[in-house]
């Protein structure tokens, strides 16, 4: 339609809220009603008179199919018509090529693209939910690779640092015993000086004069 040319000049060349432009020069669309989540001519739900796409409900779970057809562009509260779609995959993909019969196959293609991924969402959901209930405890998820070597190495790093801070900790505790600095310390990192304290408290080897502290 010609409306819809005109709604997607603006919006592809002016300006539009839902639009996020990357630096990988990929543009993404924050619309709740986009069936691909790319500004694209194709899956702009408002350059589109006719539009379907499939949405999750957040509070049960349900899958329903959005229609959005020009008939009904005079009444804006009526212009989403929602369809929910069954549980069963099989049936619910069967419901999908019923009421999109002569739609274009882009958007009967993305509508079961969404359609799947939501459900592999829903069955990876459920099974955590079954292994947190078995554990009696919340089940991290598997990290990525990427994610998981990032993790790993920052642990080793951190891991290196304390030992060198411990290492630090017992070369000053010896240097205080054996009174190589005399009664003047020398000045050192104030978080690993303030543990070396804590520490000769503990051991009963310092004693934290209260008056002083408390600016007496």
């Amino acid at each position: 339609m010609a409306s819809d040319e005109i709604v997607w000049q603006v919006i592809n060349q002016q300006f539009c809220s839902y639009k996020l432009k990357t630096t990988k020069e990929r543009t993404f669309c924050r619309n709740e009603y986009n069936v691909t989540g790319l500004c694209l001519r194709q899956s702009c739900p408002l350059a589109n008179s006719r539009y379907a796409t499939v949405r999750a409900n957040e509070a049960t779970g349900a899958l329903y199919l959005y229609i959005k057809a020009v008939e009904r562009a005079h009444l804006p509260s009526q212009w989403w018509e929602r369809i929910r779609l069954p549980a069963n995959y099989t049936a619910a993909l069967n419901l999908i090529d019923t009421q999109l019969e002569h739609w274009p196959k882009f958007l009967q293609h993305k509508c079961k693209q969404r359609l799947t991924r939501l459900t592999q969402v829903q069955i990876r959901m459920r099974r955590l939910a079954k292994e947190e209930e078995r554990l009696g405890e919340r089940v991290v998820p598997r990290l990525a690779p990427k994610v998981r070597r990032r993790e790993e190495a920052r642990e080793r790093k951190a891991e290196r640092a304390a030992n060198v801070e411990r290492a630090i900790e017992r070369e000053l505790v010896d240097r205080l015993r054996s009174g190589a600095y005399g009664d003047r310390p020398l000045n050192v990192e104030e978080g690993v000086w303030k543990k070396v304290l804590r520490g000769l408290e503990r051991e009963g080897e310092a004693v934290r004069d209260q008056d002083l502290d408390e600016g007496i």
